[in-house]
């Protein structure tokens, strides 16, 4: 039987360091060699550094592996996501090119969805239309968006909204700012450029949306048209009349919002859908033919006094500028401004030059005391560079003149 000294001497032997070691790596495992006694061979164990720098080496190795087994399911759930699982808004931020290479949704059936999804509980939506002219940065329609921000109770009101894109480029800027939008574009007409007023392209613009605000009516639903050079201040439902069939801002309000000679302005208007709206608008747009080369606020101009609205039974109600104003008559009090038009204008940059002021004026006014805002003590500064002056611009052609080419075609 073996000596306790023995015994003892056996259990204190060690694996020595292997001396042989992979040239890849410089920290392979040791090789067994044969026990030997590390006091006889002048041997001494393993140092904690060298420890240490081996289990870095072990984790950094299992880590790259985890790593590149991830990076290769990743890639393998990503191939086998369908554009059917992926919404067109976020092709269209991963892939730019997907709106042009993807096939179009049934444009009826995707008009239903998008009203649909942005409709208030009563089937009321807010519309308005929107070229490349005025979707570019810091255009119109940031000012226009802004306005909702900066109103009174207003912001909510943009979950209501749908931008009715005339174009491309029109209908990705939407995407890129705002959630509902329709693409509506017209094949043998480019809306993309700034369609100057009375010009042709600008009546062609005109007349189309007359149309497609019938064809939303005639789905069901309630909708307040609004131009995007039109500022929100306030929530405008609560000025509506609760028993008109259509209501249309004015250029120029006589006091009564039933008498038939004030002045209209098509670009802003709350209607209700009913078999009288929709034989309304179907009327109207027939009526640019009786009036070609009109615009379709002076065709209404002439057919609000004809029998067949009475016929019909629409019942009309204009807006008092008090509350829905513009640069042709601008709301006075700024106690009850729903809304401001920047109409009687001609050209983007008046526009956006009066239309900042405008908003300028709005923040200077909300950030009054309450004791301050009441005595009106602060009123708009525009026009400035908008004016009905500017209207007449001598490029524009007269209705005359359009008259005459339509008989000579």
């Amino acid at each position: 039987m073996a000596s306790p000294r023995l015994l003892a001497r056996y259990h204190r032997r060690r694996y020595p360091p292997s001396t042989a070691v992979s040239a890849c790596c410089p920290f392979a495992p040791p090789r067994p060699l044969p026990l030997r006694d590390c006091s006889s061979a002048g041997m001494s164990p393993p140092k904690p550094s060298t420890l240490i720098r081996r289990a870095a080496c072990l984790f950094t190795l299992l880590t790259l592996s985890l790593l590149m087994l991830y990076t290769a399911t990743d890639s393998i759930r990503f191939l086998h996501l369908t554009s059917a699982s992926l919404s067109s808004a976020t092709l269209v931020r991963i892939f730019p090119s997907y709106l042009n290479n993807s096939p179009s949704p049934n444009p009826m059936q995707h008009l239903k969805e998008v009203l649909g999804n942005a409709s208030m509980g009563n089937n009321t939506v807010i519309l308005t239309t929107l070229n490349d002219a005025w979707a570019s940065t810091n255009s119109v329609v940031d000012l226009f968006l802004k306005s909702f921000m900066l109103g009174d109770g207003t912001h909510w009101l943009l979950d209501h909204l749908v931008i009715i894109a005339l174009d491309k480029k029109a209908y990705n800027r939407c995407q890129a700012v705002h959630k509902h939008c329709f693409s509506l574009v017209t094949g043998d007409v480019d809306f993309q450029e700034e369609a100057y007023f009375m010009t042709p392209n600008y009546l062609k613009m005109m007349w189309r949306r007359i149309d497609f605000l019938r064809s939303v009516l005639e789905l069901g639903y309630d909708f307040v048209f609004t131009d995007t050079d039109i500022m929100w201040f306030r929530d405008p439902f609560l000025q509506f009349f609760p028993d008109a069939d259509f209501q249309i801002a004015c250029d120029h309000f006589f006091g009564d919002p039933d008498d038939l000679n004030n002045m209209p302005n098509g670009g802003f208007n709350y209607v209700k859908s009913n078999n009288r709206s929709i034989a309304f608008y179907k009327f109207w747009y027939a009526s640019h033919e009786t009036y070609p080369g009109y615009h379709d606020q002076d065709v209404f101009n002439k057919i609000k006094f004809d029998p067949l609205i009475s016929d019909i039974g629409l019942k009309i109600k204009f807006l008092d500028t008090a509350y829905f104003g513009g640069l042709c008559e601008p709301s006075k009090d700024l106690n009850l401004v729903c809304t401001m038009h920047a109409n009687c204008c001609y050209g983007m940059d008046s526009k956006l030059h009066d239309l900042k002021i405008m908003l300028q004026d709005w923040r200077a006014f909300t950030s009054l005391p309450p004791d301050l805002k009441n005595e009106s003590v602060i009123s708009w500064r525009v026009p400035q560079n908008c004016s009905l002056h500017s209207l007449r611009h001598f490029d524009s052609p007269s209705p005359e003149i359009n008259v005459e080419r339509e008989e000579e075609n």
